[in-house]
């Protein structure tokens, strides 16, 4: 997770969700508009009362449904908590997608947004109703309904027993990933981000970081969290200018520097999370020595060369193929190209690592430089770096920055 971050105050793109003064009813049926592709213009909301998604096929709950799934929001149903609010595990049918008892039906995640947050989590609800409730892929995390009474936003996911990417690099109590898991995690990944550029209208997922990368319980990966996400530049045009938001370490230098953001911002984003994997180190992490506070400061020379990218892998990770190990390095040195054009599209990122993942160790076995000692690891979870996610860990809502 990011130690510091950007805030924004711009309005969600492209909402598909209206005024809620337009329906008188929660549960009136027949009360949705045309919008083409879920993406037509919304209204500022002030105050909402109650509200509806453009969206046929997502469920609708009541404040008091989701209070029985998660017996009342009982503290030890708690999966994790961030800037957004609390997510909670509850349990609903396989069929009706009503509540049921603990242990009856499947399992669910659902974020509850504070009570004092608002406004700021009304934008970030919109958002990843916009985009969740609108998108069908094996890569994306399911959103399987929503609640929106007076100020009580809420949102209802499918649960991944895994928990996220970045608890599995970062957490010495959770068993570490191996070669092949992590490339495979990495596809999966790419596969995501591959889908959102290429859908009809692209999507900039804008924080694309480890923690929003969720894991089942084959550690097959699903993209989460897409309260920061935004169309993309109309055809005509190579870049959308907003206000900066993210999360250190992992934002794309033409985005920090200008507010331009590109498609291919995000494959920056995405081969800093690669060099997370390959590392397991953070992006940026304070606790660091000096000089050594940004992984891509620090490890981009060594990319390069052979010789030092062994020492720089996560030594707990004692089956990687050194080439396939060199050919993820050279990946991700074109991911982190200043220049956006300069960066492969997620197409042939896809491409690339389906390739990597059919490198195999030597059969003779050993790896020249390989070594059974593992590196102490001081990038854990500070307690102000509380958990988020469905399931997972991830950075607290963005703030303003403060210098």
């Amino acid at each position: 997770m990011g130690n510091c971050l950007w805030g924004s105050n711009e309005e969600v793109s492209n909402p598909i969700i209206n005024n809620p003064r337009e329906f008188n009813n929660f549960n009136q049926p027949g009360m949705m508009r045309n919008n083409v592709n879920g993406v037509g213009g919304g209204a500022r909301v002030h105050g909402p009362v109650v509200g509806r998604i453009i969206k046929p096929d997502l469920k609708i709950y009541t404040f008091i449904e989701l209070k029985s799934a998660t017996r009342n929001f009982r503290p030890d149903s708690v999966l994790s908590e961030g800037g957004f609010g609390r997510v909670y595990k509850g349990w609903i049918d396989k069929t009706t997608l009503a509540p049921s008892k603990v242990g009856v039906g499947i399992p669910v995640a659902i974020k509850k947004c504070n009570a004092d947050s608002e406004q700021q989590g009304l934008k970030e609800w919109k958002t990843e109703v916009n985009f969740l409730g609108k998108f069908s892929h094996p890569n994306l995390v399911k959103l399987i309904g929503y609640c929106w009474e007076d100020k009580e936003l809420l949102l209802v996911y499918e649960q991944l027993n895994k928990g996220s990417l970045e608890n599995h690099l970062f957490q010495n109590k959770v068993e570490s990933l191996s070669w092949t898991t992590r490339i495979n995690i990495a596809l999966d990944a790419a596969r995501g981000l591959d889908f959102l550029h290429t859908s009809e209208n692209t999507v900039i997922y804008r924080d694309f970081k480890a923690a929003s990368i969720l894991l089942d319980e084959n550690f097959g990966a699903k993209l989460s969290d897409f309260s920061l996400a935004r169309i993309g530049p109309p055809v005509d045009e190579s870049h959308v200018t907003t206000q900066v938001v993210g999360t250190y370490g992992f934002a794309a230098p033409e985005y920090i520097n200008t507010g331009h953001l590109y498609v291919r911002s995000d494959v920056y984003s995405f081969g800093v999370v690669l060099l997370e994997i390959l590392t397991a180190f953070r992006a940026y992490d304070l606790n660091r020595p000096t000089g050594q506070t940004s992984l891509v400061d620090w490890s981009k020379p060594m990319l390069s060369e052979k010789s030092k990218v062994k020492k720089i892998i996560d030594p707990r990770m004692d089956d990687y193929p050194p080439e396939g190990a060199n050919k993820l390095a050279q990946l991700i040195l074109r991911c982190l190209q200043n220049d956006p054009k300069n960066r492969p599209p997620m197409s042939e990122v896809v491409i690339i690592l389906e390739r990597i993942s059919t490198i195999r160790m030597n059969p003779k076995g050993s790896k020249p430089g390989s070594s059974k000692t593992k590196r102490p690891h001081s990038y854990h979870p500070s307690p102000a770096q509380r958990q988020n996610g469905l399931g997972g860990g991830s950075s607290p809502r963005p703030r303003p920055v403060t210098k």
